[in-house]
C-alpha cells in the first residue's frame, strides 16, 4: 500500500513553531502505526521499525545535501559537509571508518578516565560551597569542552574558545545557515588551523594519546588518512563532542531533578551511573531525531516508499514505545532494549564510547557531591525539535563535601 493509503492520522506538522517530538501527538500517533505522515517527509515511531531502517541499505544519510538545498555549493562550508562523514556515503565512508574505529575502541578511550573523573571533581569544587549554580555554565559547557580538549590534547585554557567554535559550526545545521554562512565558515577554518597543527605535530612525535592513534592508523594494505581527512575529521569532532554532549549532560541533570528518588538512588549506588547514562539518552535524549532519504523505491512493513521520501526516525517515540520497553518511566535500575541517541547503522556516532564514559564520569562525580538538586528559577530549552538541551539551568542544592 502507499504511504498515503496506509495511515489514519493527522499529518504532523514537524516544521512548524511549537511542535514537540516528545509531544502527546506523537504518542498517539505511535499507538495508531509504527509510522506517521509529516509535512516534510515520513516520521517513523516505533522501536522495532527506528531499528531496521536505521541499518538499511536503501536508505542515505538525510541531511548529506543540505548546504546544496540552500544554494551552498562551493567553498569552505560546501567542501567541509561534502568530505565530512555526515555528508559521505559509500566506498569513501567505509574506508575512513574502517581506519579510525581503532583509535575510537573503548580500551583506547577507557584510558580518559582518570582524568575525565578529575575534571570532574574540579569544576565541581568551583560552586560546590555555594550550594547553587548555572548548571549549564557552570558545569555543562566547561566540562564538555575541556573534557575533549583533553581528550585531543589541546591546550584546556582554550576551551571558551573552541565552545564558541563549535557553537558557530553548529549554525551550519539550522535554517540560518545562508545568513550565517561567513560565520561558519570563519570558524571551520579557524578549527581546521588548530587540526592541522595538532597533525603536524603527530607526524613528527607521535604519542600514546589519541590523536596520535588516529594519525597513525593503518590498514592491513598500508592505507592510511591524509592530512585532509584528518583535519575533517578533528574539526567535525569538536564540534560535535562539545555541543551535543553539552546538551546531553543538561538533560541529564533536569531529569534527575524531576526525579529526585532516582538521584537519591544513585548517590547510595554509584555504581549504577553507567546504567544511568543510557536511562537518561533513552528517556531525554539531546537528539530527537535522525534523518534518512530512500536512494530507490522499495517497500517496508507492506508499505511502498519512492525513491526521495525523506525518512525521520525518531530516536525519543522509539526509546519510550512501551512495545520495545514496556512501562517507560524513567528508572534506572532497569534493563531496556538500546536506544538510538548514537543513531546506528553505517551511520553510528563514531564517539559513543567518549559520551559515555565523559557523562558517566560527570554523573557519578555530582551525585556524590550534589545533595537534592532542585530548580532555583524556571529553566529555558532549545526547541524540543531534532536537536534540544537547556541554555539556562538554575540548580540550587545541599552540599557535600569531597572526601
Amino acid at each position: 500500500m502507499s504511504i498515503e493509503s496506509a495511515t489514519d492520522g493527522e499529518l504532523l506538522k514537524i516544521t512548524e513553531p511549537g511542535f514537540s517530538a516528545m509531544g502527546e501527538e506523537i504518542r498517539a500517533a505511535r499507538e495508531r502505526n509504527w509510522y506517521a505522515r509529516t509535512n516534510y517527509g515520513l516520521a517513523v515511531l516505533r522501536h522495532s521499525e527506528v531499528g531496521a531502517l536505521l541499518k538499511d541499505r536503501r536508505l542515505r544519510q538525510g541531511s548529506w545535501s543540505w548546504p546544496a538545498q540552500n544554494g551552498i555549493t562551493e567553498g569552505v562550508l560546501s567542501d567541509w559537509w561534502k568530505n565530512s562523514l555526515v555528508g559521505m556515503e559509500g566506498e569513501d565512508h567505509a574506508r575512513i571508518r574502517k581506519l579510525v574505529n581503532p583509535a575510537f575502541s573503548h580500551s583506547v578511550i577507557a584510558t580518559m578516565t582518570d582524568s575525565f573523573r578529575e575534571l570532574a571533581h574540579d569544576i565541581i569544587d568551583q560552586f560546590a560551597d555555594s550550594g547553587m549554580c548555572e548548571f549549564m555554565t557552570d558545569f555543562a559547557e566547561p566540562y564538555s569542552s575541556r573534557a575533549l580538549s583533553r581528550l585531543l590534547d589541546l591546550p584546556e585554557e582554550d576551551w571558551r574558545e573552541l565552545t564558541r567554535l563549535a557553537a558557530d559550526m553548529g549554525l551550519a545545521f539550522g535554517p540560518e545557515i545562508v545568513e550565517q554562512r561567513a560565520r561558519i565558515e570563519a570558524a571551520i577554518l579557524d578549527l581546521y588551523a588548530r587540526a592541522d597543527e595538532l597533525v603536524a605535530q603527530r607526524r613528527v612525535h607521535p604519542t600514546d594519546d589519541f590523536v596520535s592513534a588516529l594519525v597513525t592508523a593503518t590498514d592491513e594494505a598500508g592505507d592510511r588518512l591524509s592530512d585532509l581527512e584528518l583535519r575533517e575529521l578533528i574539526a567535525s569532532l569538536i564540534f560535535g563532542g562539545m555541543d551535543t554532549t553539552r546538551s546531553q549532560i543538561g538533560l541529564m541533570m533536569q531529569t534527575f531533578v524531576e526525579h529526585p528518588d532516582q538521584w537519591a538512588l544513585l548517590a547510595d549506588r554509584p555504581e549504577l551511573a553507567a546504567q544511568a547514562v543510557e536511562e537518561v539518552i533513552r528517556f531525554n535524549p539531546a537528539i530527537h531525531w535522525t534523518t534518512r532519504m530512500a536512494i530507490e523505491d522499495f517497500s517496508f512493513r507492506g508499505v511502498d516508499i519512492p525513491e526521495g521520501t525523506v525518512i525521520h526516525l525518531l530516536s525519543y517515540s522509539a526509546g519510550t514505545d512501551p512495545l520495545a520497553v514496556g512501562d517507560a518511566n524513567f528508572d534506572i535500575t532497569v534493563k531496556r532494549a538500546p536506544h538510538f541517541g548514537f543513531g546506528g547503522g553505517r551511520h553510528h556516532c563514531l564517539g559513543h564510547f567518549v559520551a559515555r564514559l565523559d557523562i558517566r564520569e560527570a554523573l557519578q562525580a555530582l551525585s556524590q557531591r550534589v545533595t537534592r538538586p532542585r530548580f532555583s528559577a524556571p529553566p529555558s530549552y532549545r526547541p524540543p525539535t531534532g536537536n534540544t538541551g537547556p541554555i539556562v539551568l538554575p540548580v540550587s542544592f545541599v552540599p557535600v563535601q569531597s572526601n
